[in-house]
């Protein structure tokens, strides 16, 4: 499939089967991440994977009540650790890399998980400090931009209608 053809695939699941996500696809879709474009390549971000039932609840509470993120086998959270990209690039790098690094690896899974026959939905509605203390982050050091629930998808999700190119180029 070329890259046009993923992206019109893509869809946002909020279902999945009841069925465990083999290793070589995780390690597939982690590969994808770790080799996403960064600034200046300093990868300032950490992934958490999430496999516990009991924390995944607790995402589920940190995310206003979306349910369908316990049911997914896996979910990634991913993480902008703005203080490492300060260290190279500064107050831009502590306010924008960091957190463009993490966006960019999201997406990056998001579309690998797309490609491997699996389904995922970015979730960013979410308390941050909830977030972090579920998975055991440090609150001083991390900003979660967002996670990923990952599984089989069970449902259908359709295409949600798009703008046209036109209405997106600033003139």
């Amino acid at each position: 499939m070329d890259f046009l053809e993923l992206m019109q695939k893509r869809r946002s699941v909020r279902s999945f089967k009841e069925k465990e996500i083999p290793q070589e696809l995780l390690d597939k879709i982690l590969e994808a991440v770790r080799i996403a474009p960064s600034a200046g390549n300093i990868q300032s971000y950490k992934i958490k994977i999430i496999k516990d039932r009991e924390v995944k609840e607790h995402l589920v509470k940190a995310s206003f009540g979306q349910k369908f993120i316990a049911q997914a086998p896996i979910v990634i959270a991913f993480l902008a650790h703005p203080e490492e990209a300060k260290k190279h690039y500064g107050d831009r790098g502590e306010q924008l890399y960091s957190i463009q690094d993490a966006t960019i690896a999201l997406y990056t899974a998001h579309l690998a998980t797309e490609e491997l026959g699996l389904g995922s939905c970015w979730i960013g509605a979410f308390d941050n400090e909830y977030v972090l203390s579920a998975i055991n982050a440090d609150k001083k050091k991390y900003i979660c931009v967002g996670f990923l629930p990952i599984g089989y998808p069970d449902d259908k999700a359709r295409a949600k209608k798009r703008k046209e190119l036109k209405e997106l180029i600033l003139e």
